[in-house]
């Protein structure tokens, strides 16, 4: 039933017991371990891995079709789900993961619920999983220790993915890299569930590096393709048809910013509001440890993976920062915003020569952020070739995958194939700050 104070079904603690929480597939590996902590809590959380032109027709039909692709696309997924008979619809809950800023993202759980209701299964209740605390379910609480274990999921999550993306276009026997991420999801998510210290995470890191290095891998050189763009789409093969797997299939390899960038960079925006538009002293001295906080265990990761000397690292977050500088303003900051310049920004720096700008039709923050700024980081970045690529229910693959093959044969042609060797990386100690990172230091 709704809640009347509230105006939507709120998750009562009851339902922590009896019902089973549908969670959409965003990151693959990021959202299966956060899942498998998330029952070790005590919830029964499933992941849904359903794809198929049925998801996309499903949103269609209970969505208007000028409504943002990856809307169409989740909430396909869970109608789709939710009318599949494998779930007692009585028994089931919907989360979905908000940032709450400005984009059109903060109001699908709005346009979910409105499908639902023409679906005939209002009555379904929608968890909102969102740090800034958008809405309360009784049910649904998240903790300290939980909210650590969750962040560990995404350090933990970013490393796996950046293996992955490194070992699966050299390895001998296809799928060893994915299974050896597989096979650290389970363990890692055991692991959290129950005491999870951040002493145990470090030693992770080297076990997992190490394991990775293990697999056998042919020496050869392959083009490098970033990938960037709106969050979903850039990471969910739902959203980006496989984009990935598409990219090794072509004998490239992909690299793709991690989460822990886009994390760093929502608790960064709420430091630079204090700049821009006034904020309590307090409530940004909060930010400042949080942010500062995401930083030092990005560092320790890159430092791991350094150390190591077998894989590339990421970029740590400061290094982003100076970069783009003087290209777009720090307060362009709806949905991706700057950061989405900033990140091929900063493939460019590591000599990654060909990007992937993917988004989805009609998104405003791509078209100014990425599309927009195509041109002057190419003027800033000569020899960088940089495509854009609409994904819609509308758009084809076979036009997507035609630009991405011609994109990979103008870098063939002009011998743009990989990046910048691991002792070229930049030095991203702590000493690596912007000044506009030291006039938010004088600011706390």
């Amino acid at each position: 039933m709704v809640n009347q104070e509230k105006g939507y079904v709120v998750f009562t603690e009851e339902m922590k017991s009896t019902h089973t929480i549908l969670a959409p597939n965003m990151l693959p590996m990021h959202f299966k371990m956060i899942c498998k902590v998330m029952n070790r809590s005590g919830y029964n959380m499933e992941l849904l891995e359903t794809s198929g032109p049925q998801i996309a027709e499903t949103g269609l039909k209970y969505v208007h079709n000028d409504t943002c692709y990856p809307a169409i696309l989740v909430i396909g997924q869970f109608i789709d789900a939710l009318q599949s008979g494998k779930y007692d619809p009585d028994r089931v809950a919907l989360i979905l993961f908000q940032t709450g800023g400005g984009c059109r993202a903060s109001n699908y759980i709005h346009l979910l619920r409105k499908a639902l209701e023409k679906a005939g299964l209002g009555h379904v209740p929608v968890i909102s999983l969102s740090l800034t605390g958008l809405e309360k379910h009784p049910g649904f609480r998240l903790s300290l220790p939980l909210i650590m274990k969750m962040m560990y999921g995404v350090l933990y999550g970013d490393l796996l993915m950046t293996l992955v993306n490194q070992c699966k276009p050299y390895e001998l026997h296809k799928g060893d890299a994915q299974a050896m991420a597989d096979k650290w999801t389970d363990r890692l998510a055991e692991e959290m569930g129950g005491k999870a210290s951040y002493r145990q995470v470090k030693a992770n890191y080297r076990r997992i590096l190490d394991d990775f290095a293990a697999i056998p891998m042919e020496k050869s050189d392959k083009v490098k393709v970033g990938i960037v763009g709106e969050i979903y789409v850039k990471y969910s093969p739902l959203g980006n048809n496989n984009l990935e797997q598409f990219l090794v299939d072509e004998g490239a390899e992909a690299v793709i910013p991690g989460l822990l960038d886009f994390c760093l960079y929502c608790v960064y925006n709420n430091l630079l509001d204090r700049k821009l538009y006034g904020m309590q002293k307090n409530v940004q001295f909060a930010y400042q440890l949080a942010y500062q906080y995401l930083v030092n265990k990005e560092k320790d990761m890159i430092d791991a993976i350094s150390a190591h000397g077998r894989f590339s690292p990421p970029t740590l977050f400061t290094h982003t920062i100076e970069l783009v500088q003087g290209t777009i303003s720090m307060g362009v900051k709806m949905g991706e915003g700057w950061l989405l310049t900033a990140e091929m920004l900063e493939l460019a720096d590591k000599g990654v020569g060909n990007i992937v700008c993917t988004q989805p039709f009609g998104c405003l923050p791509n078209h100014i952020c990425g599309k927009g700024m195509m041109k002057p980081i190419k003027e800033r970045n000569p020899n960088v070739n940089i495509v854009a690529i609409d994904y819609d229910a509308g758009a084809t693959r076979v036009n997507q995958e035609n630009r991405l093959k011609l994109m990979l044969a103008n870098a063939s042609r002009s011998g743009a194939w990989t990046g910048r060797s691991d002792a070229e990386q930049p030095n991203d100690g702590p000493g690596a700050s912007s000044a506009e990172e030291a006039d938010l230091r004088q600011t706390v």
